[in-house]
């Protein structure tokens, strides 16, 4: 009969600290015929088999440390690429703003230079016209008004001119002020934009690093439960060469009449691969505590509380006692637990089941994993070598 388990620290502590111990999670003695050393050939496995569980559940704990880890590190990666984003966009609009300006500049240039040849020409027509005397100007004219008016033409002109060259300067200097500040700016992102990317390059080694790591344990984890599955699958097969046996005497335990394995029956729903999700209780699926905790509640309408990481057979008498209020009695009735404890060679978490009916000093009891199947089955026992807890009603 397969271990059976609660929850993982628990029982992985439990195999643990047990290890060696001889089983009846190996397998019933059935009769006489059936020594010791195919027990203990059996019970390797049920080591084996608990010693790569718990390699898996603590890969598996590091894996999901690391895959946490992973995350907050890509958080931490998603928060610095947004900010070189946003950097870069005012890298792009301080970029726009400066060609703007140097446009500007460049056109402005070429206003100064343009005003200049102007003014030159100008200046040339006027130093023309300082070379006719006042009286000859006055003479060419049609009046005095008409000289005077040539006189502030003259004057208004290049003054003008000049206005309009010194504000264009002027308008020069400012856009190339204006250019040195959006340069400057434009330095101090990029400088940033570099910091930003080499921060960037290395929180993504931290987020690679951390996913290389979490995906090798993985890996581990997979290993090991593949190892777990050859070793039960080679657990089965010893089980299936001992044949069975529908009657066995173990000590002071009796049992007759098995049934035979009849799958996933008895109503149990917790029906996935064996040890491959946890009951309510927190219990691994069709282990036997886990069909008893499920039975008695459910069909017997009893109240069964979780066991709190002592929720291996052996441990039933005083788990249940402190967390469900459950109490031994001596004259079973349907719906008791029935225990078989850990006592000299019986196995180390021993094994649980659950009376359907009484006659006598004789038991007909359901169960779970009996010769290490993860399979419904029923049976007789007697009286002897067990022990009856009873939980109060729901």
């Amino acid at each position: 009969m397969k271990r059976m388990s609660t929850t993982h620290s628990r029982r992985l502590a439990t195999l643990r600290s047990k290890a060696g111990v001889f089983g009846l999670a190996a397998v019933f003695t059935l009769g006489s015929s059936v020594s010791i050393m195919q027990h203990a050939f059996a019970d390797q496995w049920d080591n084996q088999i608990a010693s790569l569980r718990a390699k898996a559940d603590e890969y598996q704990r590091q894996a999901d440390a690391l895959r946490a880890h992973g995350d907050t590190l890509q958080n931490k990666l998603d928060e610095i690429n947004a900010q070189i984003a946003a950097l870069q966009s005012k890298i792009q609009a301080n970029e726009s703003e400066r060609d703007k300006l140097q446009k500007n500049i460049e056109d402005n240039t070429l206003k100064i230079n343009k005003a200049q040849n102007v003014l030159g020409d100008v200046l040339a027509d006027l130093y023309v016209d300082d070379d006719v005397s006042a009286l000859e100007l006055l003479a060419s004219s049609k009046n005095i008004g008409d000289f005077v008016d040539k006189q502030e033409y003259r004057t208004s002109i290049r003054d003008q001119l000049n206005k309009t060259i010194a504000n264009i300067k002027k308008l020069k200097v400012k856009l190339e002020t204006d250019k040195k500040a959006v340069d400057k700016v434009l330095s101090e992102l990029d400088l940033q934009r570099k910091d930003l990317a080499a921060t960037q390059a290395d929180q993504q080694q931290l987020v690679d690093q951390t996913r290389g790591e979490e995906a090798a344990y993985q890996g581990l984890v997979a290993s090991a439960r593949s190892q777990m599955s050859d070793a039960a699958a080679a657990q089965r097969a010893y089980y299936a060469s001992l044949g069975g046996g529908n009657q066995g005497v173990y000590g002071s335990f009796q049992y007759w009449g098995w049934s035979g394995d009849q799958g996933c029956g008895g109503g149990y729903p917790y029906c996935g691969p064996q040890d491959s999700m946890v009951d309510p209780w927190q219990l691994y699926n069709r282990e036997c505590v886990s069909y008893a905790a499920w039975a008695i509640q459910n069909r017997f309408g009893r109240s069964v509380n979780g066991f709190h990481g002592q929720g291996n057979a052996y441990q039933w008498p005083s788990s249940a006692a402190i967390y469900s209020g459950a109490y031994r009695v001596y004259t079973p009735q349907p719906g008791d637990a029935v225990v078989l404890p850990q006592s000299g060679a019986f196995a180390p978490i021993g094994h649980l089941m659950v009376v359907e009916s009484v006659s006598g000093d004789n038991v007909f009891v359901s169960q779970f994993n009996f010769y290490g199947s993860g399979q419904y089955s029923t049976m007789w026992i007697k009286t002897s070598g067990v022990i009856f807890l009873r939980f109060p009603p729901a």
